[in-house]
């Protein structure tokens, strides 16, 4: 298919304030390509550039091979959905999503068929004459996708979407727009601070902070292989340990944790564990599994997400590690010793 979407060398400055570095990356065409980063690390500011909201101070974004410099937003290939979704409560479902075409003043059966079709594509059949604020959240937000899908964009560009929605309903809404992407195949760019949704949802996901990207890469090795210290704390839950000395094959941790680590790199000053790479009672005989001992402070109870947090023994150093599903609730307790292995890979030094 090749790249829809290309931003080269990209760059904004406010006044002495810089919101975008020297951002490049390219998205395939029919792909859902997530910006992550949290509140302020620039990546609103990414998006309204590639709308053409705002101009860019250096570089480019080039759409289908087209440089989109001095093109306005409404002469650009794309549509954006925004987090508040902006539908006119005084207009039903179908006046909503017809808005755009009326003003291309596209004749009525063509505007009514194309209505009717995106209803049908976004799940909301017979819903043309309800009013707005008779929809559900997750009901509205398919609205908003559908007027913005209409148009036939080459790119959505969604801007935290889901942000609105409470807990329950944008646990649903992420499979729904996984899926409802893939049916219509049109190229999403969406950015969120939600780490989930992004995971659940994306082909690629860059993850943003201060201004530039840290990381792009597909969801598995952005968790499983993070390439920044930034990246490994931001994205999945992890035990995070600063690094005071090495001795020999150990490293040794502020909280006095000496952890063997024979292939540590002699630059690294911080250490990261996932909570589920931990194994409980590991053999004796796995191989490259560094073993320890632990101490059961408290069993943090949920259903299948349930956790330990532990003190590894002879230290300060507080580690938590998440319980296998199968994993019997009966034989473990507070204060109660485990001897706990990781295998080296699994230990991520920065």
């Amino acid at each position: 298919m090749g790249k829809i979407l290309e931003v080269k060398n990209l760059s904004k400055h406010f006044d002495d304030f810089t919101a975008v570095k020297k951002v490049d990356f390219s998205v395939e065409e029919g792909g859902f390509f997530s910006i992550l980063g949290s509140s302020g690390c620039g990546k609103t500011t990414l998006l309204r550039i590639i709308a053409g909201f705002q101009q860019e101070s250096e570089g480019e974004v080039i759409i289908h091979g087209q440089s989109m410099k001095g093109i306005p937003p409404e002469k650009r290939p794309v549509n954006i959905v925004f987090q508040n979704l902006a539908l006119f409560p005084m207009m039903n479902v179908g006046q909503n999503i017809a808005f755009g075409l009326k003003r291309k003043k596209l004749k009525a059966a063509e505007i009514n068929f194309k209505v009717n079709e995106m209803l049908e594509r976004v799940g909301l059949n017979g819903y043309e004459n309800k009013k707005v604020t008779e929809l559900s959240g997750g009901q509205k937000q398919r609205v908003a996708i559908a007027r913005s899908l209409v148009m036939n964009p080459s790119i959505l560009l969604l801007d935290e979407p889901l942000g609105a929605l409470d807990r329950k309903l944008r646990e649903h809404m992420k499979v729904e727009l996984k899926l409802l992407q893939k049916e219509i195949g049109t190229t999403f760019v969406y950015i969120t601070h939600d780490q989930s949704e992004a995971l659940v949802m994306s082909d690629q996901v860059a993850v943003m902070h201060d201004g530039q990207f840290e990381q792009i890469d597909t969801p598995r090795n952005l968790y499983k292989n993070p390439k920044t210290a930034f990246v490994a704390g931001f994205v999945g839950d992890t035990n995070r340990f600063e690094i005071e000395s090495k001795e020999g094959d150990s490293i040794i941790t502020q909280g006095g944790w000496k952890l063997k680590l024979p292939n540590h790199s002699e630059a690294a000053d911080e250490l990261y564990i996932r909570p589920e790479a931990l194994i409980l009672n590991p053999d004796n005989n796995l191989n490259d599994v560094v073993q320890f001992e632990v101490t059961i402070t408290t069993i943090l109870f949920d259903g299948s997400n349930t956790k330990l947090s532990t003190m590894v023994s002879g230290s300060n150093e507080e580690l938590l590690i998440s319980l296998p599903q199968n994993a019997q609730f009966d034989s473990i307790e507070e204060g109660h010793k485990l001897n706990v292995g990781v295998h080296s890979d699994d230990v991520k030094c920065f």
